[in-house]
């Protein structure tokens, strides 16, 4: 049956702003970065490190690592490391979207919320430069309220520091707001800018999911609408 009735305007979002980590959380960049990683390592005679051994090294930033990388591989100094990130980003950089890819259900996760007025940002501990250059390459950029990177706050304020958190919510306007990721550094960050935050199972995870200490996991992008909806709750409300 057909009806003329204006269709019904969507629900109010779980809150007025919701946050994502990007690597291991929005986007599978695990090849990419790998592939960094590897030819910096191969630069000095290093063997490469698979896919799987990478992705628990991700999350903290580049330089953290390379780092690992190169303690998995035989070590190396700070001036050796010095010159192999600047090696590892600018390989990074000239392949920035060669393999990666939104994960399953993230883009009609994001376009759900924002169809029920929720405004979404990005926070990653990436340098800002990179984030916006890979999200530009997947044409995800004009979706976001703000992207904030690793750098964006100054030396010593990445995730899992507060700040970028707190700049989010100045960007975005303000009001209620959660945060999702999957590494410790995104837990934390939230969590210390009091904001409920989202545990993603399928990400990079450094250390058993559960063990992240966020106030609900997620196995797949279906699910962040519900469990949003249920810390969003307010009695009464």
């Amino acid at each position: 049956m057909t009806s003329n009735s204006p269709p019904r305007p969507s629900p109010d979002a779980p809150f007025d702003i919701v946050g994502f980590d990007l690597d291991g959380t929005l986007l599978d960049t695990s090849g990419d970065l790998a592939a960094a990683v590897n030819h910096a390592l191969a630069s000095v005679g290093r063997a490469p490190l698979g896919v799987a051994q990478v992705k628990p090294m991700i999350g903290g930033g580049a330089r953290r690592m390379l780092a690992q990388g190169m303690t998995a591989t035989g070590g190396c100094d700070e001036a050796m490391l010095d010159v192999l990130h600047r090696r590892l980003l600018d390989h990074y950089e000239a392949h920035i979207a060669d393999l990666t890819q939104p994960y399953p259900g993230v883009l009609d996760a994001l376009d759900a919320l924002a169809a029920r007025g929720a405004r979404l940002a990005v926070v990653t501990n990436k340098l800002e430069g990179l984030a916006r250059k890979l999200l530009g390459a997947l044409d995800l950029t004009g979706r976001f309220a703000c992207i904030i990177g690793g750098d964006t706050m100054g030396p010593g304020n990445a995730k899992p520091s507060p700040k970028p958190i707190y700049e989010m919510l100045a960007r975005c306007g303000g009001g209620t707001a959660a945060f999702v990721g999957d590494s410790i550094f995104d837990i934390e960050a939230g969590k210390a800018a009091g904001l409920p935050t989202v545990a993603c199972s399928f990400g990079f995870l450094m250390q058993p999911v559960a063990d992240l200490g966020a106030d609900a996991i997620i196995d797949g992008y279906d699910e962040l609408i519900p469990t949003l909806e249920r810390l969003g709750h307010r009695p009464g409300g």
